[in-house]
């Protein structure tokens, strides 16, 4: 077993068991990174072997691994405003229930209705769910990749790539489903998770054998054998996150995360965030 000390190097996280293992996932409870084989589901997200059978970490593993990955909210401000703002909306909807008035229909995606010049659509409807189910595991994957993203590349560039990807996938939506009342923050849930794909590989991390390309892959195969499912919205969201995050990177040639924002960057990363409202305005 390595010790905490060799879980990083160069600001990487490495399994703290397998210390020769890049990874992105950290345990939800005592927040040691951990690789694949090493994570366990729970209903409280995922989890090191030692928390995910109720036994207590040492206390000073535990404070080696917050300072890797975090220490609480205040280091992801963002992710936590989504969050929040996502929350507030499914509670104003829960209020409503059984009166005359409905935030879905009101904000929900719809093709005629965004043909008809209402736009806003494209963004409110990422921030919009039916089901309690629903909400719920879209802001457990908006805080487990969102925080993981936005403590390695920044607020301002995670922010950037979750707007490019809720607007793509409402695109993508429209072209596969335009007749479909469409809700839920799955596509910048999606783009968050293309954005920490190549944010892997730009480290030199084996790209689909690593701990996010698992979750991608799960979630495709999910999103393509359940009913009821945007695929369109899920798959839009994906090429936007990662469109976006190509062009942090300046088309490849920096880091996203410690790539200079220069003009070339911002016209870039302006340019997929604008052409995915104008993709679904025109798609409507």
């Amino acid at each position: 077993m390595s010790t905490p000390e060799d879980t990083v190097a160069g600001n990487v996280m490495r399994c703290y068991k397998h210390s020769g293992r890049e990874t992105l996932i950290s345990c939800s409870n005592c927040e040691r990174p951990i690789c694949t084989d090493c994570m366990r589901q729970s209903a409280v997200g995922v989890r090191c072997p030692e928390c995910s059978t109720g036994v207590k970490p040492k206390r000073s593993m535990t404070r080696q691994a917050r300072g890797i990955a975090g220490s609480g909210r205040s280091d992801i401000p963002v992710t936590m405003i989504l969050i929040a703002l996502n929350v507030i909306v499914f509670l104003a909807q829960l209020a409503q229930r059984g009166g005359s008035a409905s935030i879905v229909s009101d904000f929900a995606l719809y093709g005629p209705l965004v043909a008809d010049g209402e736009w806003w659509r494209l963004v409110t409807s990422g921030f919009t769910h039916e089901q309690f189910f629903h909400i719920g595991f879209n802001m457990w994957a908006l805080w487990f990749l969102g925080g993981i993203l936005e403590r390695l590349i920044g607020s301002t560039r995670m922010l950037a790539i979750y707007v490019a990807a809720v607007l793509w996938g409402s695109a993508g939506a429209l072209l596969l489903s335009p007749d479909a009342f469409t809700v839920g923050a799955s596509g910048g849930v999606f783009g968050l998770m293309a954005a920490l794909l190549i944010l892997s590989q730009q480290r030199g991390m084996e790209v689909m054998s690593s701990s996010i390309g698992f979750l991608l892959l799960l979630n495709l195969g999910i999103t393509f054998a359940l009913p009821g499912i945007s695929i369109g919205g899920h798959l839009g969201g994906l090429v936007g996150g990662a469109a976006a995050a190509f062009a942090l990177s300046g088309l490849g040639r920096g880091s996203m995360a410690y790539g200079r924002l220069n003009g070339l960057v911002l016209s870039l990363t302006s340019a997929v965030v604008i052409g995915g409202a104008v993709a679904g305005i025109l798609i409507a």
